[in-house]
């Protein structure tokens, strides 16, 4: 067998491999993820999956760079290894003007391509956009607290922990603020992105769910000895069942007054799901206004506190 031979066999025998191992690889994963719901993948709503259609777009515009490039780097590394004696070694080798202009040129080709494509649908998934499905929108307050969620709803008037309701195909606008912890990031992963609840602030996200479910929702940022525990649970019914659930809570005698909420601010972990049949309807904007200083005599409802979003 010639020398020329043995190259080309020893080339296809590499290409070979690599193929194999990155097939390989690739089955191993789908066959042990497909019954797994990964939440931002497994899409329950418009917002989270346009979110989900913008990972699998840049993976693979990313993937068609990172696989030729890694070819590459086995291939190079085979071409001239210490025991081919053909590989030409020129440590003083000038390259031309178009090798340089190609090496910067490509990269950034992909990263206008990526700029293109991201720029518009980051305006797009702004979330203080409202979602616009000719339905009007319902307001849910959610106060994060060491380490539970507070939501209250303002137009029925009643308030829950670590668990919210919220009817499917209706837009929900959660307007987040803290009380006495640390910054926290509220995430429903099936339904769309998250967003910073901060003392003083109050961001606003706007979800929709298309699917009646229960989904898990957390913190997504470590804010102290009880993150871990500092999750919830999104209860999607039809807007019937919605209707019979904030009547079976207005009907309970369980308020959440000046003694009721002190105990909840109080750090604590892992807290079980609580429902309130009522609360005083100044307490989120009390919340706010305590981090706010000094602002006696302002009006609240000309105020439009917006915090970071992520």
């Amino acid at each position: 067998m010639s020398t020329q031979h043995k190259h080309k066999h020893a080339v296809a025998k590499a290409i070979l491999f690599l193929g194999v191992v990155f097939g390989g690889l690739g089955a191993y994963i789908v066959h042990f993820t497909k019954d797994i719901r990964v939440g931002p993948l497994t899409t329950k709503g418009p917002i989270a999956a346009e979110q989900a259609n913008l990972i699998y777009l840049s993976l693979g515009i990313v993937l068609a760079v990172l696989v030729p490039t890694i070819l590459l780097l086995y291939f190079f590394a085979w071409k001239y290894r210490e025991s081919n004696n053909k590989a030409v070694y020129k440590p003083g080798a000038h390259h031309g003007k178009a090798f340089v202009m190609t090496m910067w040129i490509f990269p950034t080709l992909v990263m206008l391509v990526l700029a293109f494509i991201l720029v518009p649908v980051t305006r797009r998934l702004d979330p203080r956009k409202p979602v616009n499905n000719g339905t009007a929108p319902i307001t849910i307050q959610v106060v994060a607290l060491r380490w539970k969620w507070l939501f209250l709803y303002p137009e029925q008037q009643i308030a829950t922990v670590n668990s919210v309701t919220i009817p499917k195909d209706q837009p929900v606008t959660f307007e987040l603020t803290a009380d006495e912890t640390p910054m926290s990031s509220f995430w429903i992963p099936n339904l769309g992105g998250m967003l910073y609840a901060m003392t003083g602030h109050v961001n606003r996200l706007n979800l929709m769910a298309t699917a009646i479910g229960d989904y898990s929702g957390s913190s997504a940022e470590i804010n102290g000895a009880g993150f871990a525990g500092m999750r919830f649970t999104a209860n999607v019914t039809s807007k019937q069942d919605f209707g019979k659930w904030v009547n079976q809570v207005q009907y309970k005698t369980n308020p959440l007054d000046d003694t009721a909420y002190a105990n909840l601010r109080k750090p604590s972990e892992a807290a079980p799901v609580t429902t309130y049949s009522t609360y005083a309807p100044d307490l989120y904007n009390t919340i706010i206004m305590k981090y706010m200083g000094d602002m006696s005599g302002m009006d609240m409802s000309s105020m439009n506190h917006e915090g970071h979003t992520k």
